[in-house]
């Protein structure tokens, strides 16, 4: 049975929609894990997201580093965890959290959308976004050579040159995708050596497509009606030149999605939320799980065991709020509660 309400107070007025023990705000592994959780905890949960379920998931082809699978596709793994949960009974809807806050006791998170939700706790697991490069032309030719997704745009390029910027995992594993559809991947890095896990690093030397430039950056990217070049710098000697291209994809590490809080939690100086060892956040009652927060690693393992520490903590949390209510009532059976 569903419970509707209306808020009071700054929100007075405004009719909400169901509320919910836990609110999960984002859908990749770690949110989608928080939901199994909170869902088998018998906490009426709601996991929201922008898109389908899956976040990440949904643009890697193959996982190879998730226990229990030597081999499977991104697709496939979300779609498994999503299954997971919906069994457990968390609810999924789509909308575009844009503002999460507490009043008291009682959480609130806003969508996009015009929906208003109320929860007991909340689970943050919104990831982040590609960082961008931030050179003339990145944002003119987005969608027209410009890509921050191999999975998704790397068909479009059957037999071109392409370039590819980075030097960590995703780089290295996106620029090895790549050469199943171009005939040349340029690898351009800041620095002289890579900072991606050894095996990729050896697939990638030993791959007869790709060619390295070191020490380099892109300073432009350009052309007429998409991408025909980017203009290069060495960062050691400073020479300049122009390198024709098909097309760039830019792999140099992610920014937070952690700017949707109407009173800011605590967070590093890149953004990066800030939790204890129970995944909460400087707000009590709100959590924090998987890329979006401070840590050594971001990979789907340790996402979904942030996700589990959350989501048991939540429901630790709740059951403290239930106790504290029912001894309150107790002291004073006069006490009317809406």
């Amino acid at each position: 049975m569903t419970t509707s309400f209306f808020v009071f107070g700054p929100e007075s007025g405004q009719s909400a929609g169901t509320e919910y023990d836990v609110i999960v705000v984002g859908a990749g592994p770690a949110g989608m894990c928080a939901g199994l959780y909170c869902g088998r905890a018998r906490l009426k949960t709601l996991v929201l997201d922008k898109l389908a379920p899956g976040g990440e998931l949904l643009n890697t082809e193959w996982i190879e580093d998730y226990p229990g699978f030597r081999l499977i596709r991104g697709v496939e793994l979300a779609q498994r965890m999503e299954e997971h949960a919906r069994e457990f009974g968390a609810e999924f809807r789509m909308g575009t959290v844009t503002e999460v806050w507490s009043e008291g006791v009682d959480k609130f998170v806003r969508t996009a959308e015009g929906d208003l939700y109320k929860a007991k706790a909340v689970i943050v697991c919104t990831g982040g976004s590609p960082r961008k490069l931030g050179v003339p032309g990145e944002a003119e030719f987005a969608g027209r050579g410009v890509s921050y997704c191999a999975v998704c745009d790397g068909a479009f390029f059957q037999d071109q040159v392409l370039a590819v910027v980075g030097g960590g995992d995703a780089a290295v594993e996106e620029g090895t995708f790549l050469t199943r559809y171009a005939r040349k991947v340029y690898i351009i890095h800041r620095r002289d050596q890579l900072r991606a896990q050894p095996i990729l690093q050896e697939r990638a030397f030993a791959n007869p497509k790709i060619e390295f430039i070191w020490n380099t950056v892109v300073e432009e990217i350009g052309g007429n009606d998409a991408v025909e070049w980017v203009r290069l710098r060495n960062v050691k000697d400073g020479t300049v030149w122009t390198l024709p291209v098909n097309g760039v994809f830019i792999y140099i590490g992610f920014v937070p999605n952690s700017n949707i809080f109407r009173d800011p939690v605590q967070t590093d100086p890149n953004g990066y939320i800030i939790t204890n060892e129970r995944m909460e956040t400087s707000i009590p009652g709100i959590f924090a799980a998987g890329d979006v927060r401070v840590q050594l690693v971001r990979q789907i393992t340790n996402a979904v065991g942030d996700a589990t520490t959350a989501a048991i903590a939540a429901q630790k949390y709740i059951e403290q709020l239930k106790d504290a209510e029912r001894r309150a009532r107790a002291a004073d059976p006069t006490r009317s509660d809406s």
